[in-house]
């Protein structure tokens, strides 16, 4: 005779109070009830978030389409989940000054730079949360295949990109265009 599957539900004030006894790591998300736990991300992996913020900070400051924030920042969109996607676009009417995380109910565009440690969690539990919030875009790049998923709201497949990455949000006067083959050298330290 088998072992039951017990699955533990978790809620938020739980996960918070795990927060606050762990800082600086690991990661702690939840989603639907489920704890997603994801060690410290690879210098790698930083590099990515980094060198992707500027190019998403100097675009959205022209366009005046909102504020880019990276983790850790505990977001929850729904009220019964918390998040941390590696960046994040705050829309630029959320509030003249944010400053706590809980008055972020909406995101421009939602990224996550995949590690080995966060596929599942990355391509199948967030990309399902950020589309039913309705997150217009959610960016899975991967640093590895050199390559970037692109997922909007109600989409089963998404857009895969490799050589050059285009968005226009929403209230944006021009279209951003990213040569991801450029980005990815700068993430590799690649000599251009």
């Amino acid at each position: 005779m088998g072992m039951p599957n017990i699955r533990r539900r978790w809620t938020v004030a739980q996960v918070r109070s795990l927060l606050d006894e762990s800082r600086p790591s690991p990661r702690y998300e939840l989603i639907d009830g489920e704890l997603l736990v994801t060690p410290s991300p690879s210098p790698v992996h930083q590099r990515a978030v980094r060198v992707l913020m500027r190019v998403l900070d100097d675009y959205c400051a022209a366009q005046s389409i909102g504020e880019v924030h990276h983790s850790p920042a505990d977001l929850s969109l729904d009220g019964e989940s918390i998040v941390q996607p590696d960046l994040f676009i705050v829309p630029a009417n959320a509030r003249p000054l944010l400053s706590d995380w809980s008055a972020v109910r909406s995101l421009v565009l939602a990224v996550e730079v995949v590690s080995p440690s966060s596929v599942r969690h990355d391509r199948v539990t967030k990309r399902r949360f950020f589309q039913r919030v309705g997150v217009p875009e959610y960016w899975i790049v991967d640093v590895d295949a050199r390559t970037v998923e692109r997922w909007r709201p109600f989409e089963v497949s998404p857009v895969v990109t490799e050589a050059r990455l285009e968005w226009r949000p929403a209230g944006a006067a021009e279209a951003l265009v990213i040569d991801l083959m450029r980005l990815f050298r700068k993430v590799w330290r690649e000599q251009e």
